[in-house]
């Protein structure tokens, strides 16, 4: 496989894709050792303790509690790109801690790395099969509740897939810089992934996590290099602030693989055919389309977050029916390494909008 070029089948496939595959895997493991040495300054991750209440091919289910069997559930799709504890990273910026303290019942949908046997996971696997499982045993769990399903980035997106298809199992969404809409033209990050993306993986079965951080990278220098320097220059007054830049620098050398096929159709079907969009997402015979969305929505956007801004939300917002959707604007801020992750760990965004998301949650309950 080319990491940025042509597409590779089968009969094409040479030595040369082979060693662009073997480079990245190499890559995250020098990634994941840079990562123990900041681990040994004192960077790492200081996770709330949870304990796994069941877990399925390429996931855990992590439980977190809350205030008693009366608490509203809540169920966090953690993106399958690098660890979770995005979600969690210290404990003066944790939206996971903030939900506890509000009292709902937190658990965690927790991605596992793959083996080869897992290469044909894709999509269905992870929107349906996955988080229907969590989902069925956080109500279980909870006498019978329905939870509120959250996400962030494409584990916001893989939640608003499953909400499409199953509205009647959930109590609420609450998608976070969640990319929904993938029109060409929608934004200059998603017409860059769908150009610079191989539009083939016949033959891989693992796809590295460097490579889809150096496509990304690619597709959008200035978020995801330029911007990130500039934004360490600006908190170099301001320790906490540095801490916490290192702290999200630490978690993006955390690079996990994801299966060929959900990244294959995750490409293919979303970035550049835009099938949820259109209402043409097949996952096992039930279609996911944003008219399916009959639920309470709740959608945060960062305006300064070129890889799921506004523009990447507002057509499936415009196109779920009247009344079930409520958008939070927010504007970013700086000291977060990456604008994209802003609404987890930014310092405002955790003393001023999760107030605003905890109380529409509650809400539900």
């Amino acid at each position: 496989m080319e990491p940025m070029g042509q597409a590779v089948s089968t009969a094409t496939r040479t030595d040369a894709d082979d060693f662009a595959v073997g480079f990245y895997e190499q890559l995250d493991a020098v990634r994941r050792m840079q990562g123990c040495l900041l681990d040994a300054a004192g960077f790492g991750p200081c996770e709330s303790a949870y304990e796994v209440t069941t877990a399925g091919p390429r996931w855990r289910l992590r439980h977190y509690g809350g205030a008693g069997a009366a608490a509203l559930p809540l169920l966090i799709v953690a993106a399958p790109i690098k660890r979770p504890y995005i979600w969690d990273i210290a404990p003066t910026r944790s939206a996971l801690r903030i939900c506890r303290e509000r009292g709902f019942d937190v658990y965690m949908l927790e991605w596992l790395p793959p083996d080869t046997s897992d290469a044909k996971a894709g999509i269905a696997a992870h929107a349906l099969d996955a988080i229907g499982a969590a989902v069925t045993r956080v109500s279980r769990d909870t006498n019978g509740h329905k939870p509120v399903l959250m996400g962030h980035s494409l584990g916001g997106t893989l939640a608003a897939l499953h909400a499409a298809v199953r509205p009647e199992a959930l109590a609420g969404l609450v998608l976070l810089s969640a990319p929904l809409a993938f029109a060409a033209g929608t934004s200059a990050f998603r017409d860059a992934i769908a150009a610079l993306a191989p539009g083939d993986l016949a033959g891989v079965q693992i796809v590295p996590g460097s490579l889809l951080s150096h496509l990304s990278a690619m597709a959008d220098p200035m978020s995801f290099v330029w911007s990130r320097m500039g934004d360490i220059a600006a908190t170099m007054a301001d320790p906490s602030g540095l801490a916490m830049e290192t702290r999200v620098e630490r978690w993006a050398l955390d690079e996990l693989p994801l299966p060929a096929a959900l990244v294959a159709q995750t490409l293919g079907w979303l970035y550049r055919e835009d099938r949820f969009g259109r209402g043409l997402l097949n996952l096992n015979g039930g279609i996911a389309r944003p008219a399916g969305l009959r639920l309470p929505c709740l959608v945060v956007t960062n305006t300064a977050d070129t890889v799921a801004g506004p523009e990447t939300v507002q057509p499936v917002v415009d196109a779920i029916p009247d009344g079930y959707a409520k958008v939070i604007t927010y504007p970013g801020e700086t000291g977060v390494g990456l604008q994209h992750l802003a609404v987890l760990v930014g310092r405002d965004a955790c003393s001023d909008l999760w107030p605003r998301i905890t109380d529409w949650i509650g809400a539900r309950g």
